[in-house]
């Protein structure tokens, strides 16, 4: 069985892992103030261009997610999301466990527009009602979409308007910036959000999410939080070399691109099959339509996830493609699919 069905079915790069052996023996102050957290912050900086910010490095996507939803909300305060958000939808309750209510908006692209955030806005308008005070947003998205910079400019400008926070869940950004289609960069992302985080986890790392805070008032006490959620790592420095060697040598960038560019061959021959997709995703998460009959044929040599049904008679899957995902597999697949 070969898996399509995530990013992070491997274990990490091979220079991560030599970069961990080499440091194994060497002692390291604790809590993510070692020299390696250090220097990764100062990569990350220079590669958005910005020194005024934050970083803080958490060891997975749903503890950054409640953490920084949690931190950044009073008790009366919601968060404006996508329907098909992973906060809403893959991550158990757990920004309602803080206290803090999510408010989805249908979308069927997964991008939230100015328009659903005037929506929510509309809908909660007194203390009768939780009062909505962040935008969250995915890029590439949940069903493997992405923002555009004209569209994150007009999320950034609402939210600058309707003093709401913009917080952007980076767990596949190296994809999104590395598609065909992309006219992001991380400088800009840190220029027109409040606080964004760069996913380790499904880029090439063993674990780890790098979480940049932009706006001063975000900043204050956050240690405290990560400490009382209990995700401050004693053994910090494991995440920060993780990130020194991401950022070194264009290596985040390069392990995003292989994930997408074999994306791009399952993508080609689906096409060439004949088959239609749910979503117009150039990133490293595809959703095909295909018969059920097919779906049962490949299921016996794939893993992969079933999103939902079309008809009776057709489903739409997903298909993951990672930083270690195989030509030959890809090929492999539409061979079989071919078959069918």
């Amino acid at each position: 069985m070969y898996s399509f069905n995530n990013d992070y079915s491997e274990g990490a790069h091979p220079k991560i892992l030599e970069a961990m052996i080499n440091a194994n023996l060497i002692q390291n102050s604790g809590y993510g103030l070692d020299d390696h957290c250090i220097r990764a912050e100062k990569l990350i900086k220079q590669e958005i261009g910005r020194k005024d910010v934050d970083v803080h490095f958490l060891a997975g996507g749903t503890q950054t997610n409640l953490i920084t939803i949690g931190t950044a909300l009073r008790p009366w305060q919601a968060v404006i999301s996508a329907d098909k958000a992973h906060i809403n939808v893959h991550e158990t309750g757990a920004i309602e466990a803080t206290g803090h209510k999510v408010l989805a908006m249908p979308c069927r692209d997964g991008k939230l527009t100015p328009a659903h955030i005037r929506n929510a806005l509309d809908l909660h308008t007194d203390e009768h009602m939780v009062q909505p005070k962040m935008v969250y947003i995915s890029n590439s998205t949940e069903v493997g979409t992405q923002y555009t910079k004209a569209e994150l400019e007009a999320l950034h400008r609402i939210c600058r308007q309707k003093d709401l926070y913009l917080f952007l869940d980076g767990a596949r950004i190296g994809s999104a910036l590395t598609s065909p289609v992309n006219d992001l960069t991380l400088e800009d992302i840190a220029g027109l959000t409040d606080v964004f985080y760069i996913g380790g986890t499904k880029g090439g790392a063993l674990f780890g999410e790098a979480l940049v805070i932009c706006n001063p008032d975000l900043k204050p006490d956050f240690r405290f939080m990560i400490k009382q959620r209990g995700a401050l790592l004693a053994k910090g420095w494991l995440l920060g070399i993780q990130f020194e060697e991401l950022f070194q040598n264009n290596l985040f960038y390069d392990l995003a691109s292989h994930a997408n560019e074999m994306a791009a061959i399952l993508r080609k021959g689906i096409e060439k099959c004949g088959y239609a997709f749910h979503s117009e995703s150039m990133t490293n998460q595809l959703f095909p339509i295909f018969p059920d009959e097919v779906i049962a044929k490949l299921d016996k040599d794939y893993l992969f996830s079933i999103q939902e049904r079309i008809d009776d008679s057709h489903t739409v899957i997903r298909l993951v493609t990672s930083w270690a995902t195989g030509e030959e597999a890809c090929r492999q697949f539409i061979k079989d699919l071919e078959a069918c």
